[in-house]
């Protein structure tokens, strides 16, 4: 699995959730340790990782989540941290981390500085009912699990509002982007 991706600014992206995918799906522990937390269903007959059972019962028993997150977090954080090394041996001044749960996990311990995407809630629901083909109540479910979008954008370095166009979060992210790079070569 590659860890890391450049996208837009030629910025490398780690992201949290596809790391943890990828060791929820191919980590024999990891694997183990979840079906006896999750039950069978954890693991389609065909040995694949079935998300829509696991976040059913994630969402749905907050004890559940907690062991699920003990279990996969303190991993992805590993993998994170690895990565990044990794890119600053290959002289990169920047990476970004993509993480929902950044606060909730105690990510932004190990990071410079914490930037939150931030919308209205009802967009926010909207773009992941699209993007996951899922239902307007699981999401909420999903966000009920989180820290409140208010709570992150207080506690953020820098805040990209995000419900204007798709120029203007452009615009915006370009802006920043100048910024984090002025700052990462005065260090």
């Amino acid at each position: 699995m590659q860890c890391h991706q450049q996208r837009g600014l030629g910025v490398p992206v780690l992201s949290a959730d596809d790391i943890a995918k990828d060791l929820m799906r191919n980590d024999a522990s990891v694997r183990k340790a979840l079906a006896a937390i999750l039950g069978r269903g954890t693991y389609r007959p065909d040995g694949e990782f079935d998300r829509h059972y696991v976040a059913g019962k994630i969402f749905s028993d907050s004890a559940l989540q907690r062991r699920v997150n003990a279990l996969v977090h303190p991993r992805v954080e590993a993998r994170v941290e690895k990565e990044f090394l990794k890119l600053q041996r290959a002289g990169e001044k920047i990476g970004i981390m993509e993480a929902a749960l950044i606060y909730e996990a105690g990510f932004e311990n190990h990071l410079d500085c914490v930037v939150v995407v931030d919308a209205l809630e009802a967009k926010r629901i909207q773009r992941v009912v699209n993007r996951d083909k899922t239902t307007s109540e699981a999401v909420r479910r999903r966000m009920r699990a989180q820290l409140p979008g208010r709570s992150k954008v207080s506690k953020a370095d820098y805040v990209i509002r995000n419900s204007g166009s798709i120029g203007d979060l452009k615009a915006s992210v370009q802006f920043l982007h100048t910024i984090l790079q002025h700052i990462a070569e005065k260090k």
